[in-house]
């Protein structure tokens, strides 16, 4: 049965990869390679379209990736009479387990893992992409650096005496928050073609 464990809410702006964990019985893997195939051969159809993909993470977990470049495209494709069809056509072959929007850099922070993606068009194995870490290095100091001067003079004329624990405690407070939310997504999509180059 096609159901949903998570109620998450997908970022507002900018390229967006959504990752869908699902549950199949080893015995229909024929049956779910040629259902994720007609569902990517739909997509591909959709505006803004990126890319999709999936990986096995178990006997039975199967992890599925797509990609759209807005938030919008996204909708239009999640929202579409197309997709549901494709959807229900699943009913009795899979059980949806967990739903995750991706943008920015959020997904770099996972630890380093060797996987196979299976290109759902082409069924062929291909590594999963990843920047390289001297330009996630790179983006990452782009936003630290900025956010720690303006900082470091904000906080001077208040927090000059403070001990040093405490500067460093009220700056990451206010900085963490800062470069989450707002600064490092803005500086990732700034350099997203020079990341993917």
């Amino acid at each position: 049965m096609v159901t949903s464990t998570d109620n998450v809410t997908a970022p507002t702006d900018g390229p967006l990869t959504v990752s869908i964990t699902r549950r199949v019985r080893p015995a229909d893997e024929l049956l779910m390679q040629a259902w994720v195939h007609a569902g990517t051969s739909m997509a591909e159809r959709f505006d803004g379209f990126l890319g999709a993909g999936w990986v096995r993470s178990g006997d039975e977990d199967w992890r599925m990736l797509y990609r759209f470049d807005s938030r919008a495209h996204l909708d239009a494709w999640e929202r579409s009479s197309e997709r549901m069809r494709w959807l229900r056509s699943a009913a009795d072959l899979v059980e949806n387990r967990r739903t995750e929007y991706r943008t920015g850099i959020e997904g770099w922070f996972d630890e380093p893992e060797t996987l196979t993606v299976h290109d759902a068009a082409q069924a062929t194995r291909v590594t999963a992409p990843a920047p390289p870490r001297w330009k996630q290095a790179t983006v990452i100091w782009m936003a630290f650096f900025p956010t720690s001067l303006a900082l470091a003079y904000l906080l001077a004329p208040v927090g000059g005496d403070w001990p040093v624990v405490l500067r460093v405690l009220v700056s990451t407070l206010l900085a963490t928050p800062w470069m989450t939310y707002l600064f490092l997504p803005f500086v990732t999509r700034l350099f997203a073609r020079w990341l993917r180059g």
